[in-house]
């Protein structure tokens, strides 16, 4: 991708949508029909199901910090369960990232020049979460690592949940605003690569 410096209102952490010079493709292929679409492709179906894995990861990972700050959970079984849901989603959603930055997006920005610019913003985006995904990675470590008194426990836990809450909203609308992007020029242009 470019690597063109995007505007502010464009970055992940302030844009509340994707601009409307950006949303004629999904103006033409709403969200409501994307099932019904006869060009609508296993892969497709494979990468929403994705997105919908990341999206369930990160509340499993909020409902465990949760039970254990509410006293319902054992640190060691919370420790296990971050060890490996955390690591899921951190390791997933970056090869999930590379993924599309190295093959899907070059592509699908050729078929579609006027969503070219989307896929910067995809690509910012990107580049954007991995700081933050490095971030939830030492904090969920911190936790992994902390074996001293209970009230200690609850603080570093606590600045894990608040790390996953800050996470939450930006990754949501990343993934909203790729879906929208992504699934639209897929279904006009139905590439045999990406069927």
């Amino acid at each position: 991708m470019s690597h063109v410096p995007l505007p502010d209102a464009l970055s992940l952490q302030q844009r509340d949508g994707l601009p409307d010079a950006l949303r004629t493709l999904i103006n033409a292929y709403p969200r409501a029909g994307w099932v019904q679409n006869p060009n609508y492709s296993h892969l497709i179906a494979f990468w929403l199901d994705r997105h919908m894995m990341f999206r369930k990861l990160l509340d499993q990972l909020e409902g465990d910090a949760k039970s254990v700050l509410d006293g319902n959970e054992e640190r060691d079984s919370y420790k296990r369960k971050l060890s490996r849901f955390g690591g899921m989603l951190i390791n997933e959603l970056h090869g999930h990232h590379h993924i599309e930055d190295a093959q899907y997006f070059p592509v699908m920005a050729q078929l579609d020049p006027s969503a070219a610019r989307g896929f910067d913003i995809l690509d910012a985006d990107h580049q954007s979460l991995d700081g933050i995904l490095s971030d939830l990675a030492d904090t969920a470590n911190t936790v992994l690592r902390y074996d001293g008194t209970a009230p200690g426990f609850q603080d570093v836990t606590a600045a894990m949940m608040g790390r996953l809450s800050a996470f939450k909203p930006l990754l949501n609308r990343h993934l909203i605003d790729e879906e929208e992007i992504v699934v639209p020029v897929l279904l006009k242009y139905d590439p045999p690569q990406f069927r």
